[in-house]
């Protein structure tokens, strides 16, 4: 399955009920798994962003489906980084002319 890396940042909203973001979390983890998707973990950062996760998905459609719902409830903003694995990455840059 492919890995994404989700950087994210508490709105307003979200900060204002951060002591509810460990609830949040325990959905966040049921609506991966519902989507087919496996949170491998969730990281607090300090820095720009306020958190990381780390997590496999289906594919894009899946991942895109999963932000578009984090993003309609209002408590975070987020960036999606899509991850390839050591041997993808070593197969990309072998394919290179």
């Amino acid at each position: 399955m492919p890995s994404y890396i989700v950087l994210g940042q508490w709105t307003q909203k979200g900060i204002e009920n951060i002591k509810q973001s460990p609830d949040r979390l325990t959905k966040f983890r049921q609506q991966v798994k519902s989507l087919g998707g496996d949170l491998k973990g969730f990281y607090l950062t300090m820095g720009q962003y306020d958190f990381l996760a780390l997590m496999e998905m289906p594919d894009d459609r899946a991942q895109a489906r999963l932000t578009l719902q984090l993003a309609a409830l209002g408590n975070i903003r987020t960036e999606t980084l899509k991850a390839f694995n050591e041997d993808e990455y070593r197969e990309i840059v072998g394919s290179l002319s």
